[in-house]
Parts: C-alpha cells; structure tokens; sequence
C-alpha cells in the first residue's frame, strides 16, 4: 500500500515567523468603532470617532487614537508577561501584531462602521480571528450570531427589546412557587375589594387549590416541577462554582466573581426550563463561559452590564446547532455525537491515513476517548482561555455553523502532533491527546482550513 504524503502546506515557511448617528446612545454604542464620515456615505473613509470626549481630552479629540494595546486573559497565579509559547515541534512560531493583522483591523473597524454591515463579508474578515484590542470582539459576535441585525440604525431598539424580553422571562419563569401563589391571591384579591381587606393577602386553607400546595404530586402541580427541577439546579451551582477556578472573573470571593457566577447560574436554569427536551447537560457551563466573558467585557459600560441578557439569546442561538450532540436519545442516531465522532474519523483517514491506521488500528485509540470532550465542550478545555477565544472567532465566522470548522481543527490538532503520535503507544497517545499541548493557534487554524479542500492521490 502506498501511504499519502504528507502535504506541502503542513510544513509551509510562513510560520517561521456611518455617519455618526444622532441618538447619543447609539453614538456611545458604534463610536468604538464607527468612521467620522465628512461625506456621509458610511464607508468607513473617515477617521475613527473618540469613544467619548472627557474635558481632558477635548484638545487631543481631532488626532487619530494610536492603535489599541493587544489584551489577553490572565489566569490567577499566572505572571503578568507570560505567554502561551508552543512546545511541541509542529508549532509555529508565535510572533506579536503583524502588519497584515493590523490591515484586517482596518478593514474589519470600516465594515463595522457602514450603515448597513456586510456580514458575509464581516465572516470573511474575521475568520482568521479577531485582531487582539480592536475591542469590538462582542459587537463582532453577536452580529455573527444573529443576535444583532445588519443594520445598525435597528441595534438601539433590538437590543431594548431583547434585554427586556428577558427581564420578564426571568420574573416569569424563575419565580419561587410561593411568590407564584402570593401574585396569584393578589390578582384574585384586586378583583373582590371587600376580600381585600378582610383577607389581607392570606389564602384559607379551604381555597389553597391542589396544584398549588407543596405536597401535591400532580404533573401540573408548580410545586412539583420546582422540587423536579431542584436536582437541576444543583447541578448547576456545583458546574458554575467550578468554571475555569483559575481566572478572577469566574471565581473567588469578590462580590464581581459571585455576580458573574450568579449570571451564569440564571442563564443555564433558564435555559433548562425553556428547553425540557435537553434540560441542562453538564459541560454547558464551560460553552457559556466564553460568551459571558466576552459580553460582560464590553468596553461599553452599558452593555457591559446588559452581557447576562445578550448573553442568554446568544448561547440559545450557538447551541440551536449543537443540541444534538447533548440529547442522549440520538447519540446512536446519524446526527447524535457518535456519528459526529466517525465524522472526525473519516476526515483524518481522508487527509492522513497512515496516522490514521497508526491511532484506530495499531495503537486501537478509539477517537471517543478524546474527541468526545473536543467536540461537546468546543475545545474550550484544551487551550487557554484567550486561545479559546481565537478558536471561537474561526467557529462562529462560518455561516453554516460551528460544526463542520469544528470537526476541521480536530482534525488539524492530530495532524499537528502526527510524529509525537506515530511514535507513540496506545498509552502516551492517549494522554498526549487528553492534555492537548500548547499550539501556535494561527498556525493550527490555518491547517484546518486547508482541510477545507480534498486530498490529492
């Protein structure tokens, strides 16, 4: 049998190295990122408008702002200057902003700026990730999710919309049975003045209905769903408790830590009793994570503080894609996450059978013992959080969702360790691929998009 080559681009040398709105909401909104259009037309030709004028700088508001510092995450205990540097001989080398970087944040600030945004061509842009500081990674993703619409003289009353639709869903579903009951003798008592006054808000025992007392086990009892859905809820708080323990922003003892946690836990019980035909799956806090993140470190305060409702919508939209790989009832089925996981097989045998026959014929690496954590959890447990970012730019950028960029990085991620691999044992493979190692992620998502194209031979 004549084993493929491995192709030329694996070992590729290039990694050696609007008009300004007249609402002032809006203007704090796009100002970020919006051009100061002298002729109108909203084609970004303009320089970048100040995201606000203080008193301080009022004399420096006609020069350009410099380009944004890069940000990353810092987990707790990590050094302030350390950087994710590859170990593993496939990386690339890790390299700061390059000038091509900077040209895709040109370009992706003017698209941001039109009137109307271009989203096949914000997906374009944005695909090889997110130029780091460009500070518009919330506004990118939730355009890129549908949360937002294209055009921009909508997102003000959009996002009033939403923001409140989901303040009356939290105080709809999420409220206690007593509080049910309570509103319930309320609303009864508004109608009968003269009950109101005698009864003064307290149901006789004789009018307490049976659906509504704590003992009755009925199917439309509401205390019955609560005490159903309590063992839910403690799953909850044990996942949100545990999520990512090492940065600040999801753990500690600050009162910020415990409100984020507190954001989390509202979306996922939310989310569980909106959706009855999934509920909650363990693991979905980890796919929140990187959403709330992002909405709740807008450099604009006001939807800063919105992120738990934008983040809501949001994670409903990213796993309208994925649901199947969460219900149980189609893991065998051909869209449930076994079939998935073959998919990731045939991918690899197609671009690389010799490592292909090594992992699932020699060393007998079945791909689930792996794969299936890659795949449900969208890789967020096998890189750092700001790479996950990266990764997550590239996944939602594809317009027919995440999956089929997903199971291309998979494939990509065992190609990139082909050698460590194809020396190793049933034993070292395993565990080099449960404790992934680190990866020059511009180089890993390059690979996978070169996967895009069929094998030759």
């Amino acid at each position: 049998m004549v084993k493929k080559r491995v192709p030329d681009w694996l070992n590729s040398s290039l990694w050696s190295s609007a008009p300004p709105p007249d609402d002032e909401r809006l203007l704090r909104y796009a100002s970020k990122y919006a051009s100061a259009d002298d002729d109108g037309d909203g084609d970004g030709d303009g320089r970048p408008a100040a995201a606000s004028d203080p008193p301080e700088a009022a004399a420096a508001a006609a020069r350009p702002p410099p380009p944004p510092a890069p940000t990353r995450v810092v987990a707790r205990g990590e050094p302030a200057g350390a950087a994710r540097a590859g170990n593993d001989e496939e990386n690339g080398d890790a390299e700061g902003p390059s000038g091509e970087e900077f040209a895709r944040q040109a370009q992706l600030l003017a698209e941001l700026s039109k009137k109307v945004v271009n989203v096949r061509e914000l997906r374009r842009i944005v695909s090889p990730g997110i130029p780091d500081g460009a500070g518009v990674r919330p506004t990118v993703w939730k355009l890129l999710l549908g949360y937002l619409p294209s055009d921009r003289g909508l997102w003000l009353s959009e996002l009033a919309k939403k923001r409140l639709q989901y303040k009356n869903l939290k105080a709809e579903v999420l409220m206690n049975p007593s509080e049910i009951t309570r509103r319930l003798d309320k609303s009864t008592s508004c109608d009968n003045e003269e009950s109101k006054f005698q009864r003064r808000g307290i149901l006789k025992r004789s009018e307490i209905t049976h659906g509504e007392h704590p003992l009755c086990l009925g199917k439309s009892s509401i205390w019955n769903q609560f005490f159903q859905d309590a063992e839910i809820v403690q799953q909850i708080d044990r996942d949100v408790k545990r999520t990512h323990p090492d940065m600040d922003f999801f753990s500690g003892d600050s009162a910020y830590a415990k409100a984020n946690q507190d954001a989390l836990r509202n979306i996922l019980i939310l989310f569980a009793k909106l959706n009855p035909g999934i509920r909650y799956v363990q693991g979905m806090n980890e796919i929140l994570a990187p959403l709330f993140f992002v909405f709740r470190t807008d450099p604009d305060e006001e939807n800063a503080a919105a992120a738990e409702a934008d983040t809501f919508f949001c994670f409903v939209e990213l796993l309208s894609g994925l649901r199947d790989n969460f219900c149980q009832q189609l893991d065998n089925s051909v869209v449930g996450i076994r079939s998935t996981i073959t998919r990731l097989s045939q991918l690899l045998k197609e671009h690389d059978e010799e490592l292909w026959r090594h992992l699932e014929v020699t060393t007998k690496v079945n791909p689930q013992f792996y794969a299936f954590r890659w795949i449900t959890l969208l890789l967020t447990q096998e890189f750092s959080f700001t790479d996950i970012l990266h990764i997550w730019d590239t996944l939602l950028s594809d317009p027919e969702g995440p999956q089929e960029t997903l199971l291309r990085i998979c494939c990509a991620m065992l190609i990139l360790v082909r050698r460590r691999l194809l020396a190793g044992d049933f034993t070292a493979n395993l565990k080099l691929l449960q404790h992934y190692p680190s990866m020059n992620i511009s180089h890993l998502l390059y690979v996978a998009n070169q996967l895009r194209s069929k094998p030759s031979g």
